[in-house]
């Protein structure tokens, strides 16, 4: 059988590494695939670095749509990333009939059920592997591994450079920004770290995975999301000293009422193996009824180990290339017309509990004010920590962590406590979980 054709988009970083990665185990990919795989056409707008890495025998283009528009080519793979062109040249590689594999997180966390619809339409799939978590196989293990489980909920360190981050700052006591440089130094942020340090990443890589959860449409735009830049080496440490550490969760859970799905800087306890994920590392816990809690970790960004991920997107299409697509896996795990309209709560109706700090005067009757205010709105205090105060100091700080509470109602208490004149700075308030 003839190998299957590739177009690639994008010769970067991730496209380098596919097709380092496809020359170098072709044999190995072959006997799985069962049949060859070539990418033999390339498009990038440095042609000169694509030809560099592309070797012998590869068309080199600068226009992708001449990809597109070869009738050789059986598979597009997009990794030129963003909401632009990449989603004109996505929507133009279906309705030539190509099927598409792409690492756009992004993409298709704004604009994937118009992609997945036309892909579906059109009879083609549309495979992103890599979109989530680099080479770790969550996207599969979620569409094919559980089929079996009503999912309960997933959580997830998904971005790597604000995991980094908040490792090194944890380890060396070191504030927000002096950290970002470093990360910035040792190529594990951008120059604009926006859309990390801001948890837009993480927010559409918890998007995507809660639609193959659910089986509710990709819906970004209704994802709560906080990064990091607000966090301070001071409650890190008052975490540890809790038994809790700090990281970057995305959060997608089922309720009665519906879907929570939020991006936030969350307390998890210290003996839960996702809490010691260090550095740029990734890992996912997925709830399941059955299966119960199963817990995937592994490197979620780099050159290889995120082509592992495209290149088993084209392995398995390779295999069904020739299949009846109403027999094939579902983009969202769900057959199209079983995706459910389940609503995404808003954040101030999600349950959770709350780390709170408070730089107080260091007088009588401070605690005893806060605890009434927090009583009177049903919150209840799991424990807390107060700093002793040095000789002649004036003020103090009080480290309270609470039990589970509504989130609106939390607001409201702290909006009552932070008008007391015996609270002598904004309140610091993170959100706190168990993953039991």
């Amino acid at each position: 059988m003839n190998p299957i054709q590739v177009g690639l988009l994008g010769a970067g970083t991730v496209g380098s590494g596919t097709l380092k990665v496809l020359q170098r185990n072709q044999e190995e990919i072959r006997r799985r695939a069962g049949r060859g795989i070539a990418i033999t056409m390339v498009a990038d707008l440095d042609t000169a670095r694509a030809r560099a890495v592309a070797g012998p025998g590869v068309e080199v283009v600068a226009d992708a749509r001449a990809v597109i528009a070869n009738p050789a080519i059986d598979i597009v793979v997009e990794l030129i990333g963003g909401y632009g062109i990449a989603r004109s040249l996505v929507l133009e590689a279906i309705a030539a009939g190509k099927h598409v594999v792409t690492a756009n997180k992004a993409l298709l966390a704004v604009h994937g059920t118009e992609i997945f619809a036309a892909a579906s339409a059109r009879g083609v799939v549309v495979a992103f592997e890599a979109a989530v978590a680099g080479g770790i196989p969550i996207i599969k293990a979620l569409r094919e591994g559980l089929t079996a489980n009503r999912i309960e909920g997933v959580a997830g360190i998904v971005n790597g450079t604000t995991n980094f981050n908040l490792s090194e700052m944890r380890d060396n006591g070191l504030d927000f920004s002096v950290v970002l440089q470093e990360a910035q130094r040792l190529g594990y942020a951008e120059a604009d770290p926006t859309f990390d340090i801001e948890g837009i990443d993480a927010g559409h890589k918890t998007t995507l995975m809660s639609a193959i959860a659910f089986g509710i449409p990709v819906q970004f735009d209704k994802a709560h999301v906080e990064g990091i830049t607000g966090l301070q080496a001071t409650d890190i440490r008052y975490a540890e000293q809790l038994g809790y550490r700090i990281k970057l969760l995305g959060i997608a859970r089922r309720q009665s009422s519906g879907i929570e799905l939020r991006v936030h800087p969350t307390l998890i306890p210290a003996k839960r193996l996702i809490a010691n994920v260090e550095g740029a590392m990734n890992a996912v816990l997925v709830q399941g009824d059955a299966v119960g809690t199963t817990l995937y970790y592994g490197k979620g960004a780099g050159s290889e180990p995120t082509a592992s991920a495209v290149i088993a997107d084209l392995v398995d299409i390779a295999r069904l290339h020739t299949a009846d697509p109403a027999h094939r896996v579902p983009h969202l795990a769900f057959q199209p017309g079983e995706i459910a309209d389940t609503p995404i709560l808003p954040i101030a109706d999600v349950v959770t509990a709350f780390y709170l700090r408070l730089s107080v005067a260091d007088q009588s009757g401070v605690l005893a004010a806060i605890t009434s205010i927090l009583a009177s709105h049903d919150i209840s205090i799991d424990a807390m920590l107060q700093r002793q105060s040095s000789q002649g100091q004036t003020q103090t700080e009080l480290v309270i962590l609470t039990h589970n509470t509504v989130e609106g109602r939390m607001r409201q208490a702290l909006a009552t406590v932070q008008a007391l004149p015996t609270v002598l700075a904004p309140i610091v308030s993170i959100r706190k979980e168990e993953l039991s």
